[in-house]
């Protein structure tokens, strides 16, 4: 699967110029520049087509295109340059808690990395939108764990673990998952399900997220947001399709991909955004 993964290019599109090993260090300077670098975005669903998951087309969209992805694409991405550095990597699943009450059963619909260390193994994901990890965790539930961003924390749940992630004085759940091993073709289903069924939040609506050093970035359709580490977020409208492209290149670095749909995309999301709910 590494073979004919660029590596180099990878490092390029995340600003990694140091040198790599199967270490720590290692891999808490990949996610954090990953996740800087590459932003979560659903423009492709937005537009009718169901993202591909394949090696080549992840780099190929991901790495060289200038665009970002969502769970599949991001941890997918993720996953081929960690083992091809040459660490031991595991794929799992996670039923979504965010927005949800603690006792919801939702489908196995978002993605994460185990990676496994001399000293232990770590948790790793680079695609869970306005609050993606930009850390490592320990896979140790019940202590608090520091990130460059939000402190985060593993709670027991059942056979798996409940992540959550602390939002002002508040500890709010992400997800649960278990440690059963996915395979690519096992986020395919999903993939296509979230990324094609019109009731599917990323076909009926804009979700685009970008986490930088003391900040986090978010745009959901035209309402954009800047959340500050030291407190405090800056909220405001976009006004018009113009305004969204210029935000989409200049804050999240999107390279915009070519389609006729893309401005017919762009003004639902202001119409929907001026819409009272």
């Amino acid at each position: 699967m590494t073979a004919s993964f660029d590596l180099d290019a990878y490092l390029r599109r995340i600003g990694h110029s140091g040198p790599v090993a199967p270490d720590l260090a290692t891999l808490q300077a990949l996610v954090f520049g990953h996740a800087c670098a590459i932003p979560f975005e659903n423009l492709d669903p937005l537009l009718g087509r169901a993202p591909r998951l394949d090696p080549d087309s992840l780099q190929r969209k991901l790495v060289a295109g200038g665009r970002g992805g969502y769970c599949f694409e991001q941890n997918l991405l993720l996953r081929l340059a960690l083992r091809a550095i040459g660490f031991r990597v595991t794929a799992h699943a996670a039923r979504v808690l965010w927005g949800q009450p603690e006792d919801h059963v939702g489908a196995r619909s978002h993605a994460l990395l185990r990676v496994d260390l001399d000293d232990g193994p770590r948790i790793v994901d680079v695609g869970f939108g306005g609050q993606t990890l930009t850390g490592v965790l320990r896979l140790e539930p019940g202590i608090e764990q520091p990130t460059p961003h939000e402190p985060f924390r593993l709670l027991p749940a059942g056979g798996g673990f409940t992540l959550q992630t602390r939002v002002g004085e508040e500890w709010r759940s992400m997800y649960r998952f278990d440690l059963q091993e996915q395979w690519p073709v096992d986020y395919e289903a999903s993939n296509w399900y979230l990324a094609t069924h019109p009731a599917s939040h990323f076909v009926t609506g804009l979700t685009v997220a970008r986490s930088q050093p003391g900040s986090r970035h978010a745009l959901g359709d035209a309402n954009y947001a800047v959340h500050r580490l030291t407190g405090g977020t800056e909220r405001r409208t976009l006004a018009d399709v113009d305004e969204m492209k210029a935000v989409l290149a200049e804050v999240f670095g999107l390279a915009l991909p070519e389609s006729p749909e893309l401005d017919r995309a762009l003004a639902r999301a202001v119409a929907a955004s001026a819409t009272p709910r």
